[in-house]
């Protein structure tokens, strides 16, 4: 019999060409291809019908007139709100049309499975299905809802009760599980994302990198719940270990990477155009990138061996150009912010650089980086990673074995990284070997899918 799944969640492509959250529609076709039924309850946008997407349904739910229903999608709601505080009253139609849509498709459909991301509000819009035709719900947590606890408290309890409902708990990495656990004590299993790369192309999360948010989340996900991040007064639990990340992941069958040896070999000796070493950032200009760090950085560069090279926009791209001119000198590393480009200058950018880096922190509302797909993607293409130790980025980074990890908010040590690789062609291939090794262990679709189903078998017997 094939099992058939609801998949919730805040925002899905309108249409085949829609960039919005690639890692979920790759989630879901990896899941259509293993055989189940698949379909998406997601909210309209400006009186979007239902539709289909790769063959799989979506059943979009009206929650305010068209002009009206732009709580996601398109731009985060923390911008939307802030321009337009009406938009927070949109919530409450948003949770009762979702409610009653999600009842209805349950009693036609009869699913075997409902999946919620990001539980806070989609929990509620699962509950009352969940419990009247005793579905199994199984609740996916991002990071987002978790920071939320911070600037509301009310918050709290709500989660806290969903959490009790649940049969089983996702967490996109080691971090976000360790604040779902400081709320409850609860079975969480690691659930990462893999790449959206086909066959070694441009990844598409990178690609819309300058106009949507590179992990994935988007609408209410990375709206009114904000972001990843810390819950200020909350317990703080303690994290666990790469150890036990790893214990998720071992006795995978290894796989090669589309790029392999000589992609490695390429690499190590490549330079960019002028013969300097490309530093690359690609991702949205806010905070918790940590993107002035990346700038500081320069002045420890000398300027005849290193560039930097900044992909995308954000709300401080125009503060960050004014920064990088202010702290210029005749002897630190030119900055050069390429602004949004179309997928094929993105790939040359890729094609050229010879380090990936994301140096992310905590910024000052307690946001970080939940995993970091974008490191995930620089890695399937062959670059080696200089990284902060935030958030969940240590789940893909692992020091010294598929990357360099270093203090968050420190431009020297992001400076001594840089060079080093510059310095080390061995190293690099140590961490581009390492790199494959790790996203074949722990980030393939397949070895993400077959963990995800098994959960699934084990709740719908």
């Amino acid at each position: 019999m094939v099992q058939k799944v609801l998949v919730i969640g805040s925002v899905y492509p309108r249409f085949h060409e829609d960039a919005e959250v690639p890692w979920l529609r790759t989630s879901l076709a990896h899941l259509k291809k293993a055989g189940l039924d698949i379909q998406v309850l997601a909210p309209a946008y400006k009186g979007l019908k239902s539709h289909e997407i790769d063959g799989i349904k979506v059943n979009r739910f009206r929650y305010a007139p068209a002009a009206w229903e732009m709580l996601t999608h398109e731009e985060g709601a923390p911008s939307k709100m802030a321009n337009k505080p009406w938009l927070q009253l949109l919530a409450i139609p948003y949770i009762i049309s979702g409610f009653f849509k999600c009842i209805k498709i349950c009693r036609k459909w009869r699913p075997d499975i409902i999946h919620a991301h990001w539980p806070f509000p989609h929990a509620y819009i699962a509950l009352g299905a969940a419990k009247l035709f005793r579905i199994p719900l199984v609740l996916n947590f991002h990071g987002a809802e978790l920071l939320l606890i911070r600037k509301k408290k009310w918050v709290k309890p709500l989660l806290k009760f969903a959490i009790g409902q649940a049969q089983a708990i996702f967490a996109n990495s080691s971090f976000t599980a360790s604040k779902i656990k400081a709320l409850r004590n609860a079975d969480v299993e690691w659930s990462p994302y893999g790449t959206t790369l086909e066959g070694g192309s441009l990844p598409l999360a990178s690609a819309t990198a300058s106009a949507t948010p590179s992990n994935g989340r988007t609408a209410l996900s990375d709206s009114s719940l904000s972001a990843h991040g810390h819950q200020g007064g909350e317990v703080s639990p303690q994290r666990p270990t790469l150890h036990e990340v790893n214990d998720k992941c071992v006795g995978r069958e290894s796989r090669t990477s589309s790029l392999g040896h000589d992609r490695d070999q390429h690499l190590v000796l490549s330079r960019s155009d002028n013969h300097k070493f490309k530093i690359l950032f690609v991702g949205r200009h806010i905070e918790r990138k940590g993107i002035r760090y990346l700038i500081e950085a320069a002045k420890y560069l000398p300027r005849d061996q290193f560039e930097i090279r900044i992909v995308g926009v954000g709300d401080l791209t125009e503060e960050l150009k004014k920064l990088a001119s202010e702290s210029a000198t005749p002897n630190s590393a030119e900055i050069i912010f390429t602004g949004k480009l179309s997928p094929e200058a993105l790939a040359n950018e890729y094609k050229t650089a010879n380090v990936f880096t994301l140096p992310a922190i905590v910024d000052s509302k307690g946001d970080t980086e939940g995993l970091g797909v974008v490191l995930i993607e620089a890695m399937e293409l062959g670059l080696p990673i200089v990284a902060s130790n935030v958030g969940g980025i240590p789940d893909v980074v692992v020091d010294g074995v598929s990357g360099i990890l270093v203090p968050e908010k420190d431009p020297e040590a992001l400076a001594s990284a840089y060079k080093r690789l510059a310095a080390e062609p061995e190293l690099v291939k140590h961490l581009l070997a390492g790199s494959r090794k790790r996203i074949a262990e722990c980030f393939t679709w397949d070895g993400i899918i077959e963990r995800q189903i098994a959960v699934y078998n084990k709740l719908s017997k």
